[in-house]
């Protein structure tokens, strides 16, 4: 039996060197991994797309679409997979997961970046290194979706706003014979500097307990 045992041992020990979760959240993920799955060996947008912490998520198909981007997985080719394994499943999740206490200033710079860069990528929809002003105008009508109290000419002002603003940010910074795309990363960076991402950027239902996880219709 200690055998046996073993693979899934040294599976958790593997991912929680490379995540930075612990053994037992590592254990905890493979039983919702298990439960989402209906015991099947990979995740496919179905299995995410009943949970119901995700349901009322205004980026919620951002959210799915980013467990299936290659980018996210460490490849180098761009791309999306029709199915993932346990592996890919947890390396999307600690994109998620929250700085340990006391960490070192570089470290957390590094944290940063590695989540500005997921956030870039789910809304770069078509992997071409630019999040144009349409994807970031869809991004924010989305985000002021989830308030059924605002009018839609209120939702409309604040996305043009934030649009000026995203302009302000990366058409000043162009020389007069450039012409202006999107914005490229290090825009991107430039946008979010001041917003502390490496510590609000978190998802809740990983952490559920099985029993209240709504995965049916």
């Amino acid at each position: 039996m200690g055998a046996s045992q073993s693979g899934p041992v040294h599976m958790f020990q593997d991912l929680a060197y490379k995540t930075g979760f612990s053994i037992e959240q590592i254990k905890n993920l493979h039983n919702r991994f298990i439960y989402l799955t209906q015991a099947e060996d990979t995740l496919r947008r179905e299995h995410l797309e009943n949970v119901s912490d995700l349901a009322l998520n205004p980026i919620r198909r951002q959210i799915i679409e980013a467990f299936f981007d290659k980018r996210n997985m460490g490849e180098k080719e761009k791309g999306c997979l029709q199915e993932i394994g346990f592996e890919e499943f947890v390396t999307v999740l600690s994109f998620f997961r929250p700085p340990k206490p006391h960490t070192a200033d570089e470290e957390m710079k590094n944290i940063k970046k590695e989540k500005l860069r997921f956030l870039f990528n789910m809304h770069d929809t078509d992997n071409d290194g630019i999040i144009t002003l349409d994807e970031y105008r869809r991004v924010v009508e989305e985000l002021l979706s989830s308030y059924e109290i605002m009018g839609a000419e209120t939702a409309k002002a604040i996305t043009d706003a934030a649009m000026l603003e995203v302009a302000s940010v990366t058409v000043g910074q162009m020389g007069p014979d450039e012409f202006y795309e999107g914005i490229t990363f290090e825009q991107f960076m430039q946008i979010l500097k001041d917003v502390e991402i490496e510590t609000k950027m978190n998802i809740h239902f990983w952490n559920l307990d099985t029993r209240t996880v709504q995965c049916g219709k």
